[in-house]
């Protein structure tokens, strides 16, 4: 079973950064290998999809039925998806939305699942993939702390490895004080796990803010450069973004580094001219 480490991310203070595909897709296979071989080459650590059945994802009377039956890619075509992303070297999952795709996954061997805020509420979806034993995140987004330690609690019963990711459920944000990113620590210190990040703002500057204030995972929607027309176009990145949001997350987390005390390696030359203490 390949697994990813959560808890490692945090001893080693390592961020590890999500280009979510989502459906920017669009049902079309050459442009979601693409965007695997884009996230790839713009350093993204893994690379996310949607796996769900549209039928049992939402009623067919829905306003984002037909969309989302354009943009259903079938577990053959997933299958394909995650040999290019082997081959390109960059871990590869998804949100599954019904126990059948979850089953798809596990064949897949994910390293993890990832579990919508929309679905947070759905207990019979989270036990099903807790079962599996695998990794989990799991977005908070529209969550209260009922609902939150509820959703967790399955996980700890199951003994599921888990990490929990700050998110504000709009497409975009639309006021950068909508963000809340001091609830980061709040999640940290409340749930003991790692915490995360799934930024719906524009622009990079909120997530490189989030790890911070202690995210350790990153979740950004990724498009194609060419793709103004994508379906989540108003929060995703193009390449050229997305790189930079890489390099500052980098930059800040290496700031960040460790807690010290005393003189640190670059204070040791200066350690001569120190005053003395007085008496």
């Amino acid at each position: 079973m390949t697994v990813l480490n959560f808890q490692h991310l945090e001893e080693q203070n390592n961020v590890f950064v999500i280009a979510e595909i989502g459906i920017n897709h669009s049902g079309n296979m050459e442009k979601a290998r693409a965007l695997i071989r884009e996230a790839a080459n713009v350093k993204a650590d893994g690379v996310k999809l949607q796996t769900y059945i549209t039928e049992k994802r939402v009623p067919k009377d829905s306003p984002i039925f037909d969309i989302l039956k354009k943009c259903e890619l079938s577990f053959e075509q997933q299958a394909i998806l995650f040999k290019e992303a082997k081959e390109q070297s960059v871990v590869l999952f998804s949100t599954p939305f019904d126990e059948e795709s979850v089953d798809f996954l596990e064949e897949m061997d994910v390293p993890c699942f990832k579990i919508a805020s929309f679905d947070i509420v759905n207990q019979k979806l989270l036990q099903y993939i807790a079962a599996k034993g695998r990794p989990v995140l799991c977005s908070r987004g529209m969550a209260n702390r009922e609902e939150i330690d509820r959703a967790l609690a399955t996980f700890r019963t199951q003994k599921t490895p888990h990490a929990l990711l700050h998110c504000i459920s709009a497409y975009p944000v639309a006021s950068l004080s909508d963000l809340h990113l001091r609830t980061i620590p709040v999640l940290k210190e409340r749930y003991h796990c790692p915490i995360g990040y799934s930024d719906h703002s524009k622009g990079i500057e909120a997530a490189p803010i989030a790890v911070a204030a202690g995210a350790v995972i990153i979740e950004k929607h990724f498009m194609l450069e060419s793709d103004a027309d994508a379906p989540d176009a108003p929060v995703s990145l193009i390449p050229q973004k997305f790189q930079e949001m890489v390099l500052s997350i980098r930059h800040i987390s290496e700031m960040l580094g460790n807690s010290v005390w005393g003189a640190t390696e670059a204070e040791k030359g200066t350690l001569q001219f120190r005053r003395v203490q007085s008496l």
